[in-house]
C-alpha cells in the first residue's frame, strides 16, 4: 500500500521494465552504473542489422578482452525520454532496506512495496571449482568455449565467449555448433 516500485538493474531489461511499470505507478530505477543508451535504428536500419552486416556481431575478440565492455540499452528513444522525464526515476542503488523502507546513498528514504531485480545473470559454476576448471573469480577457464583445464568440457552462452553476440539468441547457436564440432573431433581422436 502506497509505496513505490524499485527496479534494480541498469541494463536493457531493467530500463525497459522500469519504463513500462512507470506508466502505472511510481518507479525508481536503482542502477550500479550509468545507463548507456544506443540508438535502435542508426541510419535507418536496426542496430542488429548493422552489427551483423559489419561483422562486429561475430568478430572473435572475446578471448582478447580482459574487461568486457559495458552492455548498452538499445533504445528507439522511448526509454531515454522516460528516464529523462523521471519515469522511472534513476538513482544509484539503495544502501539499505528495512522492512518497506529503502534508504538511498544520499540518505533519503522511500516507502516501497516491491523490488524487481532485473540484474541479468552470471553463471554459477561453483560445482566446477574443485576440478580447477574456474579462475579465482569463478569464471570458466576456457578458450572460445572449450575448457583449457579439462578436455571434453565445454561451455556455451558465456558473455564474450567468442564475440559480442555469444550470450544472445543471435550468437549462442553459432557458438554451440562450433563447440560441438570441436568436441566431436576430440572424441574421434580418442
Amino acid at each position: 500500500g502506497g509505496g513505490g516500485v524499485v527496479v534494480g538493474g541498469d541494463g536493457s531489461w531493467g530500463v525497459a521494465e522500469g519504463a513500462e511499470l512507470a506508466t502505472h505507478t511510481r518507479v525508481t530505477l536503482a542502477a550500479r552504473h550509468p545507463v548507456r543508451f544506443a540508438r535502435q535504428r542508426p541510419l535507418g536500419r536496426d542496430l542488429h542489422w548493422w552489427l551483423q552486416r559489419t561483422g562486429l556481431d561475430t568478430l572473435p575478440v572475446g578471448r582478447f578482452l580482459r574487461t568486457p565492455p559495458t552492455q548498452v540499452v538499445i533504445d528507439d528513444g522511448r526509454y531515454r525520454a522516460a528516464v529523462a522525464a523521471g519515469a522511472p526515476d534513476l538513482r544509484p542503488v539503495f544502501s539499505a532496506i528495512d522492512g518497506t523502507k529503502a534508504t538511498w546513498t544520499d540518505g533519503a528514504t522511500e516507502e516501497i512495496d516491491t523490488i524487481v531485480l532485473a540484474t541479468g545473470y552470471r553463471p554459477d559454476l561453483g560445482y566446477l571449482r574443485p576440478l580447477g576448471a574456474l579462475d579465482c573469480d569463478g569464471r570458466p577457464r576456457h578458450r572460445e568455449g572449450l575448457s583449457t583445464t579439462h578436455p571434453g568440457l565445454a561451455y556455451v552462452g558465456l558473455e564474450w565467449q567468442r564475440s559480442l553476440s555469444s550470450n544472445s539468441l543471435r550468437g549462442v547457436g553459432r557458438d554451440a555448433a562450433r563447440v560441438v564440432r570441436r568436441l566431436v573431433a576430440h572424441l574421434d581422436a580418442r
